[in-house]
């Protein structure tokens, strides 16, 4: 009976039962394995994207740089980057002091970004270059030729771990002494602020402006200023001379004390050329690179080097837009009339 019930076609009840158990054990251990898989695939799926970090260095203030700054921003979101979302932004400030430099670079570098884009001259780029030869650097602001400085090989192929835009300030010299002698058809002797300190300032009066000047039929007068305790007494030198106009030059040492010598000329009523800031801080006029476009700019080799770009192969740009700004309220301050041909070539007039 046993051996009867046993058997059913040939397939005995306890083969049918170790049949069962090991169909139980198959399904146990494909359950299990689809669990870790499935689980594995939803860590995996919560795990945070690595954020692109950037370190930001200007040689100006937060309030001064603020504009600056906001056009990448903006031009940033544009690309598809959100700050505080997928990428982070580290802000370091100089605030006109080199010696400030290394500590703020090695901040930078102690973050690990991934990105340093230097807003400043001569100075700051060459810091960044000094502090880091891996970290790729984007320059902007700088009025040097980038070759002559030693910042990158050639324009085309940089070659290093530097690149980004040359605001050309130095070609542009004797155009803005040009454009200061068409405002003010009077204008023979033009006093020129500089920092003997900054490389470009001293080729322009060396060299640039000389030549410009012979040409414009102007005498020109050099005043130097080392340190921010050198302006009173240059002020006061200045003012018993008596030009007919001024000309500021770059670097750290003017900029930071625009706000000086834009009252200086201001209350001496004196017609003035210098840089952008300079005159929203009461200077006449400032003629060169259209500085937001540029800007606006470092936000493409931002975003093309996150994606894998390197430096070396992206080529150093140029300004290709230019703007003439006349503060015309400064214009009325020292009872001047600027000639309507002028006038009318402004891109911008400050009322």
């Amino acid at each position: 009976m046993h051996n009867t019930f046993g058997t059913w076609f040939g397939v005995s009840v306890s083969d049918n039962r170790k049949s069962k158990i090991q169909n139980r054990k198959w399904s146990g251990i494909v359950a299990a394995v689809f669990a870790f898989v499935t689980c594995g695939g939803v860590a995996t799926a919560q795990q945070p994207k690595k954020v692109p970090r950037m370190g930001y260095l200007s040689s100006l203030d937060p309030a001064r740089e603020s504009s600056r700054a906001q056009a990448i921003r903006l031009a940033l979101r544009e690309l598809g980057y959100v700050e505080g979302q997928n990428i982070a932004i580290e802000y370091r400030y100089m605030e006109g002091k080199q010696d400030r430099l290394p500590e703020l670079l090695a901040e930078l570098v102690r973050h690990n970004v991934d990105i340093i884009v230097a807003a400043g001259g001569r100075t700051l780029v060459r810091a960044a270059m000094n502090a880091t030869k891996t970290i790729p650097i984007v320059m902007v602001g700088t009025g040097d030729d980038p070759v002559e400085a030693g910042f990158v090989d050639n324009l085309a192929r940089p070659g290093g771990n530097v690149t980004g835009l040359s605001i050309l300030s130095r070609e542009l010299g004797g155009r803005r002494l040009e454009l200061l002698k068409e405002a003010v058809p009077k204008l023979a002797r033009v006093a020129l602020l500089y920092d003997p300190a900054n490389p470009p300032s001293v080729h322009d009066v060396k060299e640039v402006l000389p030549v410009a000047a012979r040409a414009l039929q102007l005498t020109l007068e050099p005043w130097k200023v080392r340190t921010a305790d050198d302006f009173d007494r240059v002020f006061a030198s200045v003012g018993k001379q008596r030009p007919d106009g001024l000309q500021v030059l770059g670097g750290n040492l003017t900029v930071v004390n625009q706000k000086r010598i834009a009252g200086f000329a201001l209350k001496s009523r004196l017609p003035s050329t210098g840089n952008r800031e300079f005159v929203d801080a009461g200077g006449l006029m400032y003629y060169g690179a259209d500085l937001a476009d540029s800007y606006r700019r470092v936000a493409t080799y931002v975003d093309k080097i996150l994606k894998g770009a390197k430096p070396a192969d992206l080529p150093v740009e140029q300004p290709t837009k230019f703007e003439l700004i006349i503060n015309l309220k400064t214009a009325k301050q020292i009872d001047l009339t600027i000639p309507q041909r002028v006038l009318g070539r402004a891109d911008k007039v400050i009322r």
